[in-house]
Order: structure tokens, then sequence, then C-alpha cells
């Protein structure tokens, strides 16, 4: 018998929706070890409404890289339904790490998809990396090479290329997880302003709440392992935001809501 967990509805025009997702890992130590069974992922249940922002929060190893990995293909679920709302969606996926080709200037690296998948005309690809780089602020940076720029702007072409094909779906896995608290604050901000102006489902996990708060339309708090959804909190702060709302006692008071949610999950476990 699987327990329930909670679902949000999302509003009309849902992007994604998963229907009691798991996910079981089986390894072995060794050749002659019995095998381990790890449940990664129970029971999990949730729709995404096209142009929301949700993050997803909860202590490390509950399962929010692997809902991500699920999402994207990159790893198959062992029960359960996803929907993307009876299309596959176009999804571009951003890492920790920016994962760029040294040996490629950052135009090539932002070009990768389209090496890859040839889906425009040439000259209409460059005009895409070109503009991509005038939003991301590195137009001057086309021609050089990953090591020449700082971890903040590495991270920006990173999700330029993901930008690159035009994605239904945004996934970010803790993308901001190496940057110091400045250049994190910054790339928040720089992705607000990314998400405003084109409206992209972003699904992004992070370790932190206030980041969470700040960013998103709802927050998904998720249990330790096996990950399932402990609750969904809806972030009520009007937009556009700033750093300056994270000083606010309405902001104050999601964030501790939701630490009282780990906390009270991770007492329990």
């Amino acid at each position: 018998m699987v327990d329930a967990a909670p679902t949000a509805v999302a509003p009309a025009g849902c992007a994604v929706e998963l229907r009691h997702v798991h996910k079981r890992y089986t390894t072995r130590r060794s050749r002659r070890a019995a095998p381990q069974v790890v449940d990664a992922l129970h029971d999990v249940s949730l729709s995404v409404a096209r142009g929301e922002f949700v993050s997803i929060v909860g202590p490390s190893g509950c399962g929010k890289s692997t809902l991500l990995k699920v999402l994207s293909g990159l790893t198959p679920r062992t029960a359960g339904e996803v929907d993307f709302g009876g299309e596959a969606g176009r999804m571009g996926m951003v890492f920790q790490q920016p994962l760029l080709l040294p040996w490629r200037t950052v135009t090539k690296n932002l070009l990768i998809p389209q090496d890859i998948n040839r889906t425009l005309p040439e000259h209409e690809a460059q005009e895409r990396a070109a503009g991509m780089l005038r939003m991301l602020g590195l137009a001057e940076f086309a021609d050089r090479y990953p090591g020449e720029l700082s971890g903040g702007m590495q991270q920006r072409v990173g999700i330029g290329r993901a930008l690159m094909h035009d994605p239904e779906i945004l996934l970010m896995d803790e993308p901001f997880g190496a940057l110091d608290a400045m250049t994190r604050d910054q790339m928040g901000m720089d992705l607000l302003d990314i998400w405003e102006r084109d409206r992209k489902t972003v699904l992004f996990v992070t370790h932190s709440i206030p980041e969470s708060v700040l960013l998103s339309d709802r927050v998904v708090v998720m249990t330790p392992r096996p990950g399932r959804i402990a609750d969904i909190v809806d972030v009520d702060l009007p937009r556009p935001r700033g750093l300056e709302n994270i000083n606010t006692p309405e902001f104050g008071a999601i964030v501790r809501r939701i630490r009282v949610l780990l906390n009270s999950e991770h007492s329990a476990h």
C-alpha cells in the first residue's frame, strides 16, 4: 500500500504533471555483495503551470536532483506517469557546474545544442547566440574561452546554452551552489529578469530557503529519503522582486514556515 502524496493542482495550462512517480535504484558495492535497494523518490505527484517558477528544497539525498533527471529523461522512473500537457516538452537543463568545453569560445559553447541537433539555419543560430550574449551581458566576451571568465560569467553561459533552443521548460539543478554569496545574489536577479521577460516554466533545485522564496511562485518541500512531497508553500509576494524583499516581514514569515516544515520532517525521520 502506497501512502498518498500531496498533489498541487496547477491553474489551467499545465506544463508538466507528475502522478505517483517512484524511483528505485539497485546498486552493488562489489560483484560478490548482495544488491542494495535505494528508494530515491516515493509517490511524488505535482502539477506545474506554464510560465510558473517552482523551487524544490529538501535535505541532501532526498531526491531533488533525481526528480529533475526523471523529468529530463536522463533517469528512467520506476513507476508513475509524467505528462507534458499532451506534448513532449522541449527542455533545457542547467547543472551546478556550467560544464563548458574549455577549447571552445563562449559563442561556440552556446552553439553546442545547434551543433548536435541542427534545428536552425546556421546564420539564424549565430544571430541567436549573439542575441543571447547581449541579453546575458557577455557580448564583449563572445570570442573568449571559459578559462578567461569568472565563475558567475561561466554559469551565465551555461544558462544561455540551455536557452538557445527556446525550451518550454527550464530545469535547474542548484545552478548557483558553487558561487560566492554576492555573485549568487546577482545571478538570482539575472535569472528573474530572464524569467520575467520570457516566462519559461522553471523547476529550480536549491539548498537555500531564502533563494527559493525570492525566486518562486511556489516552493516544494521534500522529506528525507525516500523523497516525498511534505508540503507545497505558496509565495504570495508581489512581483517584480528584488533583494530588498528579503528584509520584509512577509518574506521572513514564508522562510520560517519552510524551515519549520523541513525541521519537522527531519525530526520525524
